[in-house]
């Protein structure tokens, strides 16, 4: 079943917004929201937007909640190398290049788990385009915080990309409250 929004800022209203990283999903908060199944972004959700390896809490609770439900990796990063790489370190299956928050690429991966919208849930770091796609879809929507939100400030591209997703990141929030957003 597809979400009615009445007013076009509920796109950006997430189900849950949680001031942790995305381990703070438990099975018992799945129970409670009725859900049986994740889509999961990578960059900044699962690992940090200039990291190569998966981090062992993050490992530890993908076999936990693998165990429990099916998970796919949906990522807008157009390195499919990069993606499948994380994917295959997790034995996942993934899409990269989804284009959220175009529904295409995330109907695909929701098909695919043969579960309603309305029992999965997209979980990302960003607004305008985990969160979108999600709504858009009927999905709930839980919005987290990056595993490593702390910059380091030596002169790198890593430095330079890490700080534009924060900022984009605090953008996208603080638009959504000043539409009367609680987040």
């Amino acid at each position: 079943m597809f979400k009615i929004f009445v007013k076009p800022w509920h796109l950006i209203s997430p189900d849950l917004v949680l001031s942790a990283p995305i381990y703070a999903i438990t099975p018992q908060l799945m129970e409670t929201h009725g859900l049986r199944g994740l889509i999961l972004d990578v960059d900044n959700t699962l690992i940090g937007d200039d990291e190569a390896d998966v981090s062992a809490e993050i490992r530890v609770w993908i076999e936990l909640m693998r165990s429990k439900y099916p998970i796919w990796l949906a990522s807008n990063n157009f390195s499919d190398r990069r993606i499948q790489k994380v994917a295959e370190s997790l034995n996942l299956p993934y899409r990269s290049r989804a284009g959220k928050p175009s529904r295409r690429v995330v109907r695909q991966v929701l098909e695919a788990m043969e579960l309603p919208a309305s029992q999965v849930a997209m979980v990302g770091d960003r607004l305008f385009t985990d969160t979108i796609v999600g709504n858009r879809l009927g999905l709930f929507t839980i919005l987290v915080q990056p595993p490593c939100e702390e910059l380091v400030f030596k002169p790198s591209i890593a430095t330079i990309f890490k700080a534009r997703s924060s900022f984009l990141r605090n953008w996208e929030i603080w638009i959504a409250r000043k539409s009367g957003v609680k987040i």
